[in-house]
């Protein structure tokens, strides 16, 4: 019986067409920025998000951290929400990395809005850190794949220019929220001085991440990602699955935020289930009333050969993604409607 693997959309596989792209890669040694396939990756982002520069790197997380290497120095402070990916889920890379401290804003769905910033903004005066800079993420991932409403973001960029503050995106999952939004690369790319973006989630590729900015920005960027081990020699097989899922893995998306609605519908309709949060994209949170033992819900998943992941805080997640068929998506549906705890 084939597992249905809901934990994460990180879970899935290179298609045949993918990994034929890959094999065909024209590479070279991206140390000495001869890999020809790698090139046209970041020029090609690049030019989508209209940015000067994009640099590809192994890991969202990398990416992540050195923008904020980027933007910062020690001591300094980074405001994003309390639910944010580079304060819960870097392994503590902004304060090891950076020598940075973390101003958390109590948000909605790890959202938030301009006045919050404003309000967290330290003032100045030398016994502050000094607040240097905004990170936001989209879609956010524990706040359940919500988009940003982009007027907001507009609002908070102007909140930065006003008070010298860089500006960067974490967008992991953004080609979700462009394709649920209709929103353009150029939108965000106008906004932020920094963004990076992840193809090894929603794409569906092996591996891969892309910091983009312009050129005074990415000035020190290929030396930090040396400084983190991330450079990579015959890196355009990387960069090839990278190319082929921006021709034909982006529009698709839709079919995963439709069956993500479907499934949080059949949970709802669970007299088990307290809560089901509004659901955008491709990620599904709920939560057990509380007389429901979370480890026996899920086990009793397991055995019906789905597979999800607890969020920490009675918080359970499913996530949709490219090798989710639609006859799994039946099967989930029919095993969940008969979960009894």
């Amino acid at each position: 019986m084939v597992m249905i693997d809901l934990r994460s959309d990180t879970v899935t596989k290179p298609s045949k067409n993918m990994l034929k792209a890959m094999m065909h890669a024209e590479v070279g040694d991206d140390v000495f920025r001869e890999d020809i396939t790698v090139n046209q990756l970041e020029s090609r982002v690049a030019d989508m998000f209209g940015k000067e520069q994009a640099l590809f790197f192994p890991s969202g997380t990398m990416a992540n951290q050195t923008a904020i290497k980027l933007h910062t120095n020690p001591g300094e402070q980074v405001i994003c929400d309390k639910y944010a990916h580079i304060y819960n889920y870097e392994s503590g890379g902004a304060s090891f990395n950076s020598g940075v401290s973390c101003h958390l804003i109590d948000g909605e769905h790890g959202m938030f809005t301009a006045d919050d910033v404003k309000k967290a903004i330290n003032p100045d005066a030398y016994y502050y850190s000094k607040t240097s800079l905004v990170e936001i993420e989209n879609t956010t991932n524990k706040g359940g794949g919500a988009c940003w409403d982009f007027n907001e973001i507009l609002k908070i960029k102007q909140v930065c220019k006003d008070n010298n503050l860089g500006f960067h995106l974490d967008g992991a999952r953004l080609w979700n929220a462009l394709v649920a939004k209709n929103e353009t690369t150029k939108q965000y790319g106008d906004v932020f001085d920094t963004i990076s973006i992840c193809f090894s989630k929603g794409l569906g590729c092996p591996v891969g991440s892309i910091l983009l900015g312009d050129s005074k920005i990415m000035e020190d960027a290929i030396r930090i990602r040396k400084i983190f081990g991330g450079n990579m020699r015959q890196a355009g097989y990387l960069a090839a699955a990278a190319l082929y899922a921006l021709d034909n893995n982006v529009k698709r998306l839709l079919e995963d935020h439709k069956r993500a609605k479907e499934l949080g519908e059949a949970l709802a309709s669970m007299s088990i289930i307290k809560q089901v949060e509004p659901i955008e994209t491709n990620i599904v949170i709920f939560e057990l009333n509380e007389d429901v033992d979370e480890s026996q819900f899920t086990k009793k998943l397991k055995d019906k050969n789905v597979l999800i992941i607890s969020m920490g805080g009675g918080k359970l997640r499913m996530v949709t993604h490219l090798d989710y068929s639609n006859e799994m998506h039946e099967k989930c549906i029919r095993a969940i409607k008969t979960i009894e705890c």
